[in-house]
């Protein structure tokens, strides 16, 4: 039977007491930098050293996130702040990005290192290769399903989000946020994008107006549980490093109890409790094989609460309500379809009397301060008690047992073991009372009184000799001292810190330089052939099967695809990561592998990648840094591609999200400020392209010294002719 540790979110300390007292067997927090909630609060290190002393005091796992891309000027910093994590006792850390990952594991071969859910693991083959490079546990795609979890049969831990907010797009592949935005999700700076108002259009024809097309629902396994209890996972996870402490409190609180005694928790009224505090609707996800129209809630991205009543009646002065929950001075309401909310500072009861609160069924009356005009549906979005409640953080004590020898001629010894330490403290010579001796009962009495300690006694054994005499006071120091002693032991528990410098060699393989190309026609594919470009990448298998023959066309394989290796041909370029080497020698790396810095170039290489298009986050500038610190690193310039031209993918979704005919490129989303975003549906994944094209045109000294790519969409045999002309 697998044991299920709960993983709670922290943005900061107050958030992470919750957790803690909430019970979570283990939390996740984020340094100033480097990790994938940039706005959240987030920790100091001095707070870090404190947080770590408090989980470890209360037997509370801590992991850091450290889970964001990591350009070439940050990897010394990267690594210091790594360093200083593992002196001061973390757990584990969660990284993203691919050098990152292979050169922590190089350099600290002792410290635990999880794959981050931005890691995009959504194979056996990338979680096997995780595995083999030392990686103890795996954050799953949230576009996995339980059953595909569940058949994954590799010894790596699996940690699965179960609850929380949930990304359109699969993690580690939005690039939406960056391209409109210039802040990268990538990088902990996501801006929202897909929560959004969008038009879908074909043709011109408008198919749907200013919807939140992209916004989903929130993950909510509690329906589901059983089957989570049932299954291999060892981690379930709770997104939330952006909520509040309530928040995490409640939601730890409640998973805790499903994980302990799930077959009495009252789930349908905990779930109404839940909408109170956070809820954007609510969806069983990809874990459980949602539906497209089950995952989205088109109408609003904002929380929604619980609906309580509507309104039936409405003047300049007061709002009437009939209520179909009860409603309390202080709670918060929404009226959803004037999108108008109040605190209810005044609650008046059918008769318009002032009241503290009223029931379900019945009539009831608010100050109309926000001028509501129509009658609406009424919804709670703050349940003031409830609220109130979760500030008091529950009791949480470790259990201990405490062993006392009190025999006369020998030293008082007080033992406390916790399961792992031992303390023994020792007092002064007992004694043989003259007048009054201290009892049985006396002793432990004294001896169990923890008070506001993190202890409590869980067994203890006398071995005493009868009238002795200890004074009270030298049996209450020596406990103190013991407790003290052992609370010291619990915070500063702190592993062995071994560190090996890494060994790099340089590669057989010589410069690449030219022209690539991506092309979605055959006319495209042509003009590429015609103009004689060293490659031609395409996603169409019919297309590639078709001029297989000709040696400059590769297959494109589908991202996050499950059986991924299943579909590799003579010659393929990829973004996801498994281990390369073992399927075949020329294998290329798309931009989707996220490669930031010199060193995830260096390690796939390694791999068998034999060239690798870098991240199209990187402006020109850092391009030219990147070849020229690669040089300098390893002796010889890297095997990579650069992204020219094109319309750079924003988002690949899983699923058909927009019900679109398949491989039909007339389609696009339009935003709020009139830029358009071609989308299509390739009969697995929805693809959002950027609204406008890339042109990153490299000097001719770096242009010979690496591929030169270009991404065709809709441009016919002539545009891409000339287009190719052009940077020939």
């Amino acid at each position: 039977m697998v044991k299920h540790e709960l993983l709670a979110p922290a943005g900061n300390m107050e958030c992470l007491k919750q957790a803690i007292f909430n019970g979570a067997d283990a939390v996740y927090v984020g340094c100033k930098n480097f990790g994938a909630r940039k706005f959240a609060s987030n920790f100091s290190n001095d707070e870090i050293i404190e947080a770590i002393k408090l989980c470890h005091l209360y037997g509370v796992k801590i992991y850091a996130t450290m889970n964001t891309l990591v350009k070439n000027n940050e990897v010394v910093e990267f690594l210091n702040q790594v360093e200083f994590l593992h002196r001061n006792g973390i757990d584990a850390i969660l990284i993203q990005d691919f050098g990152m990952l292979c050169l922590v594991r190089e350099k600290y071969p002792n410290l635990e290192i999880h794959a981050s859910t931005q890691a995009n693991t959504s194979s056996k083959q990338t979680a096997e290769l995780f595995y083999k490079l030392g990686v103890k546990r795996v954050v799953f795609s949230r576009e996995m399903s339980l059953e595909e979890i569940n058949s994954i049969d590799i010894p790596i831990e699996k940690e699965v989000f179960i609850h929380g907010a949930l990304c359109i797009c699969y993690s580690g592949c939005c690039l939406m946020s960056s391209q409109i935005g210039n802040r990268s999700g990538n990088r902990g700076e996501c801006a929202g994008s897909c929560r959004l108002p969008y038009t879908l259009e074909c043709n011109g024809k408008i198919i749907s107006k200013n919807k939140y097309l992209l916004s989903t629902k929130e993950l909510n396994s509690t329906e589901n549980f059983k089957a989570l209890l049932e299954s291999n996972i060892e981690c379930f996870k709770v997104e939330g490093r952006m909520k509040s402490p309530e928040y995490v409190g409640f939601i730890t609180r409640l998973y805790r109890q499903l994980i302990d005694d799930y077959e009495n928790v009252n789930i349908k009224e905990k779930i109404n409790e839940l909408k109170t505090i956070f809820n954007r609707g609510f969806t069983k996800g990809h874990l459980f094989n949602c539906t497209e129209e089950e995952l989205m809630n088109r109408e609003s991205p904002n929380h929604i609460g619980l609906k309580i009543g509507q309104v039936v009646e409405m003047d300049n002065d007061k709002i009437k309500i009939k209520l179909t929950k009860p409603l309390n001075q202080q709670d918060g309401i929404r009226f959803l379809k004037s999108n108008k909310g109040l605190i209810v500072n005044y609650l008046y009861n059918k008769d318009k009397k002032l009241t503290n609160h009223v029931a379900s069924g019945d009539i009831c009356y608010i100050d109309n301060k926000i001028n509501l005009t129509e009658k609406d549906i009424v919804s709670k979005t703050l349940d003031y008690k409830l609220n109130q409640s979760l500030k008091e953080l529950p009791e949480r004590k470790v259990p201990i047992r405490i062993a006392v020898k009190a025999l006369i001629g020998q030293n008082l010894q007080i033992e406390l073991f916790d399961g792992i330490n031992q303390i023994t403290s020792l007092g002064n010579v007992i004694e043989k009372a003259i007048n009054t001796p201290m009892s049985i009962e006396q002793i432990k009495r004294q001896v169990t009184k923890l008070g506001n300690t993190a202890f409590i006694c869980k067994d203890i054994f006398l071995e005493c000799d009868p009238n002795i005499f200890i004074p009270i006071k030298e049996l209450n120091d020596i406990r103190r001292q013991a407790i003290a002693a052992l609370k010291e032991k619990r915070e500063n528990r702190k592993p062995e810190v071994i560190i090996k410098e890494p060994i790099f060699t340089s590669s057989e393989k010589e410069t690449i330089s030219g022209l690539s190309a991506s092309v979605y026609t055959e006319e495209q594919l042509l003009a590429c052939q015609n103009l004689n470009i060293k490659r031609i990448y395409t996603a169409d298998f019919n297309l590639y099967e078709k001029y297989k023959n000709y040696k400059k066309v590769y297959y494109k394989l589908p991202r996050c695809d499950r059986k991924i290796t299943e579909k590799i041909m003579n010659r393929n370029i990829v973004s996801d990561y498994f281990n390369f080497k073992a399927f075949s020698d020329n294998i290329s790396g798309d931009y989707g592998l996220n490669v930031y810095n010199i060193y995830t170039a260096y390690y796939l290489e390694k791999l068998g990648l034999d060239t690798i298009t870098i991240s199209v986050e990187l402006s020109k500038e850092e391009i030219i840094d990147f070849i020229n610190t690669y040089y300098h690193r390893f002796n010889q310039y890297p095997r990579i591609e650069v992204l020219s031209h094109g319309l750079i993918e924003n988002m690949i979704i899983k699923d058909n999200i927009l019900f679109l005919p398949e491989n039909n490129y007339s389609y696009s989303l339009i935003d709020i400020n009139k830029r358009k975003f071609p989308v299509y549906y390739d009969g697995i994944n929805t693809h959002v392209l950027n609204f406008k094209y890339v042109n990153t045109k490299l000097s001719d000294k770096f242009k010979n010294k690496v591929l030169t790519r270009l991404d065709f969409y809709n441009e016919t045999f002539e545009e891409v002719c000339s287009i190719i002309k052009e940077y020939q």
